[in-house]
């Protein structure tokens, strides 16, 4: 649904993500109703197409919504994980799957600008132009303006990533009250020099309502952004479980429940 994508690029500076291993994922396990295998030999086109675990089902979204682009964006046939500058990434055992977006040669589209680029793709791809608007540590707002080509979106975009960052964009957002309310889009988000964003990719629920979910990031240095497995269990499952819990642990880094936002 999504094209490849590619930059003009311009020179920006860099304001993103750090690695932070983290221990602890054996206080997490999930129940084994949660617990779904990978399928290598099953080639997956795009989110939508990712295994549900038995009893649960995706929420509703609307074909207008941001649900409903995260949902449909396309996935490589290639899993691995490569940097800016078309190094392998050393840690091939995060990634459930890798996103076919481009990655900019100039080093950045890290964490929080892998978060603002699905955002504002898009805004762009509904036409809601005057939408497309980031803010700067310092409150100077970035927005984008006629005229509304692609190379001129794709420099917007290097200017963005340049200035915006994940403290920036910590404050940009706005909490989710309810973490058990997870929606796709919403974004979990540490912000910081460095901090470290993941954005909610899709949600899905059972009948008693609880859902689970998924989560993609870019890192530093930049590269393809990607599907996150939970390594709570270890089981290769790119599945989270959102109910009450105080941690959020990812392949990479760990967050705070409270730490969930929206746009």
């Amino acid at each position: 649904m999504h094209s490849k994508l590619r930059f003009f690029f311009i020179p920006v500076l860099w304001l993103s993500c750090n690695s932070a291993g983290d221990a602890g994922y054996a206080q997490q396990k999930r129940p084994a109703a949660f617990q779904i295998k990978p399928a290598a030999s099953v080639e997956l086109r795009d989110i939508a197409a990712v295994g549900l675990p038995e009893g649960y089902h995706r929420l509703g979204a609307d074909s207008n919504s941001f649900a409903f682009f995260l949902r449909h964006t396309r996935l490589k046939k290639d899993k691995t994980v490569y940097h800016f500058d078309g190094s392998v990434k050393p840690n091939q055992s995060a990634q459930y799957a890798v996103l076919d977006i481009s990655v900019p040669r100039n080093g950045l589209q890290q964490c929080a600008d892998a978060v603002m680029r699905l955002r504002a793709e898009y805004l762009y791809e509904q036409q809601l132009f005057s939408a497309i608007s980031f803010t700067d540590n310092e409150g100077k707002t970035y927005r984008f303006t006629a005229p509304y080509t692609r190379a001129h979106f794709d420099n917007y975009l290097q200017t963005v990533f340049g200035f915006c960052g994940t403290a920036s964009l910590s404050k940009q957002l706005k909490p989710v009250a309810e973490f058990t309310n997870i929606e796709p889009g919403h974004v979990l988000i540490r912000g910081g020099f460095p901090g470290h964003a993941v954005i909610v990719m899709d949600v899905a629920a059972n009948a008693k309502g609880e859902r689970i979910y998924l989560l993609a990031q870019s890192y530093m240095p930049a590269q393809d952004i990607h599907l996150l497995v939970n390594p709570v269990n270890g089981d290769g499952s790119p599945w989270y479980d959102a109910s009450a819990q105080q941690q959020v642990y990812t392949p990479e880094y760990h967050f705070l429940t409270s730490e969930l936002k929206q746009w």
